[in-house]
């Protein structure tokens, strides 16, 4: 009874927020300071010029979210002595009355793509972190992006503007497989795609799609001859690689995502810094390279898996390409790292 008793009465100590950030927590903190400046960037240039009343309200939630998050991590960072980074400054909005790059519409596309972007992101750092207060502040954060999320789907199937991935027709037994050629797709009859494969390749067109936009539109008014250049090959490589998940999805006889090029304007006044148009360019190129690989990961016909490599392998040269880029014209901002030993040593 006393045993009972004193399990009943004994209390669980207080968590404390005093340990120090691990390297997870920081790169954390560090990438969503980075992002969501930009973003700051982006949301302001697109509310001078948005008049859909709709997609201003959605606009104006982004932004105040992206303001928040930029003055947490900020207040994070700082209570561990770390530099703040520099991140995107009003400095790289380089024209603020610069007519519209995009249409309203394509403004709801842009922000359901970064929205899945951002609950992939929130998970992974909700999942990598140790203290209490960094895991609270990361489940606030994937509960506002959710809330984001909600806002733009329901706009845009009010709009007519939401393509939903094919349907299926129900089976009405539970089947297993059966034979090993389920997995095949080199050689003989090749299966259907199965539902978790079409998924995956209907979101990655619509990845990939939103990349070419937003490439085709900053080479109209990028500065920099050079990233000029690079921004029409990473366009030329995104509709290449949208074809060939398309063609998968025709040669069963499924419908591909919309595509959204033609909601580019034909402005050629530069609103943003080319510094964060090609940042904002080489992250989601290499973003791709992560969702590539969770398309992989669930393919289960050996033919889409090697052709997902491919993919990945394409796309991880041309982001490489825009990192070199961006170091060139001292653009690239270095993240907190490991203590170079030998650097210090060389010193002594």
């Amino acid at each position: 009874m006393s045993i009972h008793l004193e399990t009943e009465l004994r209390t669980e100590p207080p968590i404390e927020n005093s340990a120090r950030l691990t390297s997870a927590e920081v790169a954390n903190l560090w990438t969503q300071y980075t992002n969501d400046t930009l973003a700051i960037c982006f949301i302001t240039h697109a509310l001078t010029n948005a008049r859909d009343q709709e997609v201003r309200s959605i606009l104006e939630l982004a932004l105040e979210l992206s303001k928040t998050h930029v003055g947490k991590s900020k207040e994070f960072l700082s209570q561990e002595g770390y530099a703040i980074p520099k991140g995107f400054t009003e400095e790289d909005i380089v024209n603020p009355s610069a007519p519209a790059l995009f249409s309203d519409d394509f403004l709801l596309n842009y922000f359901f793509v970064m929205a899945l972007l951002g609950l992939t992101s929130y998970a992974g750092a909700l999942s990598t972190s140790a203290r209490r207060d960094q895991r609270e502040y990361f489940k606030q954060c994937n509960a506002e992006t959710a809330e984001l999320f909600d806002r733009v789907v329901d706009a845009m199937v009010r709009k007519g503007l939401y393509v939903r991935p094919a349907i299926l027709h129900a089976p009405q037994t539970v089947d297993f497989v059966e034979k090993q050629n389920y997995l095949a797709g080199w050689f003989g009859r090749e299966r259907p795609l199965n539902a978790i494969e079409i998924g995956s390749v209907f979101y990655n067109m619509i990845k990939v799609d939103l990349k070419t936009v937003l490439e085709m539109a900053f080479s109209q008014v990028v500065q920099s001859d050079e990233v000029r250049k690079y921004m029409q090959r990473a366009v030329q490589l995104c509709q290449e690689q949208f074809m060939v998940l398309e063609q998968r999805l025709a040669e069963d006889d499924l419908p591909p995502p919309r595509k959204w090029e033609s909601e580019v304007t034909n402005s050629t006044t530069p609103a943003f810094s080319d510094k964060l148009m090609l940042f904002h360019v080489v992250t989601l190129l290499s973003a791709s390279a992560a969702f590539y690989g969770a398309g992989l990961s669930v393919s289960q016909r050996r033919d889409l898996a090697v052709q997902y490599s491919r993919l990945i392998g394409e796309m991880g040269l041309l982001a490489e390409d825009g990192v070199n880029l961006m170091i060139k014209n001292g653009w690239m901002e270095q993240p907190p790292g490991a203590i170079d030993r030998d650097a210090l040593l060389e010193k002594k």
